[in-house]
């Protein structure tokens, strides 16, 4: 089994193509590949490109827990290059991604070392994110998290995000209370991915990332477009954004109608041929 492994400002995935291995990896398989110490160790397993009959291409995204996810900015941005590496796209060329999340465009910029990926629209209702107990655009809710009351924004840019504005953030307070937020089913049905956000000026936004199915993560591009968005909707920054993630940069437009185009860098790590032995060993409990 042949894979491809890149990272988008430490948010590293699996390039997993159809044409090395015709089915996707489920359950117990995905989990040992994606395992950091007995697998190839990534943040989760892109698979594509598949045949699509609305875009040029299609993609599946697999998190570490092996739950599938509806869309990945990282996960995106990696794979525009991978298609420009193996000679499917070309520089400066858009070009069509569908996922589960909807379907997005991607243009590779820079020789591959720079994306960017339309997102699509971000909405804050909550039928569409969705989020239980709220009706219309869930912005500046409140809910308690171990007795203490926390202001917080939900939405959707074809996958859920909850987004906690704070005066500060950190790792600590990410990995705390972030997998607390993801597994609230009475509130979000399908789980969610968390933000925890400082907003330094109009330009700038600091996020720390708790990511459903992955957990702690470095950088994510959905995440910080829903952070931007969120950032954008409360007037605590404009249009134009750039989101310091603990990984790095990523750089976020938002439209009047809250489209959102992300742009960030991508690296190749390497590639790789995984071992049979992966998948026969058994995994601590």
């Amino acid at each position: 089994m042949k894979f491809a492994k890149y990272h988008a400002l430490g948010n590293d995935y699996l390039v997993l193509d159809p044409a090395d291995c015709p089915a996707c990896p489920q359950g117990e398989d995905a989990i040992k590949i994606c395992h950091r110490n007995f697998g190839l160790g990534s943040d989760g397993i892109l698979f594509g490109p598949e045949k699509s009959q609305k875009a040029d291409f299609k993609l599946r995204i697999l998190n570490p827990d092996a739950s599938e996810a509806e869309k990945s900015g990282n996960g995106l941005r990696i794979f525009s290059r991978y298609l420009f590496d193996t000679k499917r796209v070309e520089e400066n060329r858009e070009f069509s991604v569908e996922t589960l999340g909807g379907i997005v465009r991607c243009k590779v910029l820079q020789g591959g070392d720079f994306i960017t990926v339309e997102m699509g629209k971000v909405s804050f209702d909550a039928n569409k994110i969705p989020v239980l107990q709220n009706e219309g655009e869930v912005v500046n809710k409140e809910f308690i998290l171990e007795g203490k009351a926390y202001k917080y924004c939900a939405a959707t840019i074809g996958n859920p995000h909850c987004v906690l504005p704070l005066e500060k953030v950190s790792k600590e307070i990410a990995c705390s209370l972030g997998p607390i937020v993801e597994n609230m089913t009475a509130l979000f049905p399908n789980r969610t991915n968390v933000q925890f956000l400082q907003a330094i000026d109009r330009n700038n936004i600091r996020i720390e990332i708790w990511e459903r199915g992955a957990g702690y993560t470095l950088a994510s591009g959905s995440s910080s477009s829903a952070a931007a968005a969120v950032a954008y909707k409360l007037g605590l920054a404009g249009p134009d954004i750039t989101v310091h993630c603990p990984g790095g940069k990523i750089f976020i437009q938002i439209a009047p109608d809250y489209s959102i185009t992300m742009s960030g860098a991508v690296v190749k790590v390497g590639s790789y041929e995984m071992s049979p032995d992966v998948l026969k060993q058994d995994l601590p409990a």
